[in-house]
């Protein structure tokens, strides 16, 4: 079974990144979506809401696992016995830290690929950060996020947009 593994912190899930996880699953036999636990990053949801939104996402789609994680991904790839990381680059700039981290991997586990997939055209601009700053003005996000979890972005930044 080819397995690969499609890693970040989806702090909110947008449509950019079920369009990754979507093809990635053409590709694969599973693909398993790993959100990051990065207790210095500022998150507008927890790890354990992030995750309960992807799966609502991701629902029916039973070849998608949704999971958290820590540590190394080279390392959590290997216990997972993951073929391949799955990472979406929207534009030149993503490139340059992606390539670093996908050798980096390589180094740390050699039997672990990395696969980029360009975004589609419509989603070329579309990030986590620019979602939150469209709603945390009132914005119309309803085009950049899928609509299940749209009244969960838009009540946590009413409620003050805590971030965890």
């Amino acid at each position: 079974m080819k397995i690969a593994i499609c890693p970040g912190s989806f702090d909110p899930v947008t449509l950019c990144h079920l369009d990754i996880i979507n093809r990635s699953r053409k590709v694969f036999d599973k693909t398993i979506v790993a959100v990051l636990v990065n207790p210095e990053k500022h998150t507008l949801f927890t790890v354990d809401e992030r995750i309960e939104l992807l799966k609502r996402c991701t629902k029916g789609m039973n070849d998608v696992e949704v999971v958290g994680f820590d540590g190394l991904l080279a390392e959590y790839a290997r216990e997972r016995n993951v073929t391949a990381i799955v990472k979406g680059l929207r534009a030149l700039s993503d490139f340059e830290y992606e390539f670093q981290m996908a050798l980096t991997n390589k180094v740390l586990n050699p039997n672990l690929e990395t696969m980029f997939l360009t975004t589609s055209a419509e989603n070329m601009f579309l990030s986590s950060s620019i979602v939150k700053q469209i709603a945390g003005f009132g914005g119309d996000i309803s085009n950049f996020v899928p609509e299940c979890i749209l009244e969960d972005i838009k009540e946590r930044l009413c409620a003050g947009g805590k971030t965890q």
